[in-house]
């Protein structure tokens, strides 16, 4: 879909084609209420500031959509399909570098209590693992800022994959 597809669709169809970027119904509704936009660049700066900041049950909603870091999402969801793109363009590492982020993985979890979220795209996995070891030292309110960033890059990096 480009962008004049996506501001000729009525709200209903244009939620349901941004949805799959970050289910957070405000975000959502931010996202479509301001078409017809004039470029993708318009777009994807009411992308980057709608719903800022988010709530603590937003940022459980979106987390909810998202598999652990070097796990393939399971199902046949856009979001699915979307996170096993972006998590593929990683590539593959030694088992050192899988198991240590493994376990950084779980380590982030029984901290957090919840996955750990980080923008793949662009990213190494050693560079993944030595972000993930970084902020499991956060404060939980650090964390929060953190991932409500990582999903704001995510959000933004498929809005300009859907209308590219």
């Amino acid at each position: 879909m480009n962008l004049s597809a996506f501001n000729a669709l009525d709200p209903r169809a244009a939620a349901d084609a941004v949805r799959p970027a970050l289910d957070v119904p405000r975000w959502i509704e931010a996202v479509v209420a301001t078409r017809p936009y004039a470029s993708v660049a318009v777009a994807l700066e009411t992308a980057r500031t709608a719903a800022h900041p988010f709530t603590d049950e937003e940022l459980d909603r979106a987390l909810s959509h998202h598999p652990m870091i070097g796990e393939r999402a399971a199902g046949d969801s856009a979001e699915a399909a979307l996170s096993r793109g972006e998590q593929a363009s990683l590539g593959s590492a030694d088992a050192t570098v899988e198991a240590e982020l493994a376990q950084a993985n779980l380590d982030y979890q029984r901290r957090f209590g919840h996955v750990f979220l980080i923008r793949a795209a662009g990213r190494s996995l050693p560079e993944i693992l030595s972000e993930a070891r970084r902020r499991t030292a956060n404060t939980p309110e650090d964390e929060r800022r953190e991932v409500a960033e990582q999903l704001r890059e995510i959000a933004v990096l498929r809005l300009e994959g859907m209308l590219s």
